[in-house]
């Protein structure tokens, strides 16, 4: 009677095993793709910030004393973002040739870092502890470019 029981239940757990190996428990397929960290809007603004005050630069030499400053403060952040969230930058370094647009002048980069400093501080109020101080003074830096650019 006791060898009858002890089929029975290995035949269960191998019933067992197979169902919830079926229904993707021991799946070994791939991953899911990591979600992107919640600073990288952050990360991706600050060399977007930099970009155009290059562009500016490019376009009107003679802003280059006043706009420079504000440009190595967003790739000052965009170096720190990128060690808190770990994320690989191309490059953060100013582009000596970059294009200027049509659009590209002191109000667009001003109208640009009160729109950046409003991200900045919704990223603040939802950033951990750890985070906020880091994200704080980027909102704090925009938003003294944007008054900066008047």
């Amino acid at each position: 009677m006791q060898i009858h029981s002890r089929r029975v239940f290995l035949g269960v757990v191998a019933a067992g095993s197979t169902a919830l190996a079926g229904c993707g428990l021991f799946d070994d397929g791939p991953e899911p793709d990591p979600q992107p960290d919640p600073l990288q809007p952050l990360l991706d603004e600050a060399l977007a910030l930099a970009g155009a005050y290059d562009r500016v630069i490019v376009a009107t030499p003679n802003l280059a004393a006043r706009l420079t400053p504000l440009a190595e403060d967003h790739r000052a952040h965009a170096t720190e973002l990128t060690k808190l969230i770990g994320a690989a930058v191309a490059s953060i370094a100013p582009s000596a040739s970059a294009p200027a647009g049509p659009t590209d002048t002191t109000a667009t980069l001003r109208k640009a870092e009160q729109a950046a400093q409003k991200t900045a501080v919704a990223a603040c109020r939802a950033a951990p502890r750890e985070r906020a101080a880091l994200v704080g003074s980027i909102a704090a830096c925009r938003a003294t470019h944007a008054e900066a650019l008047r």
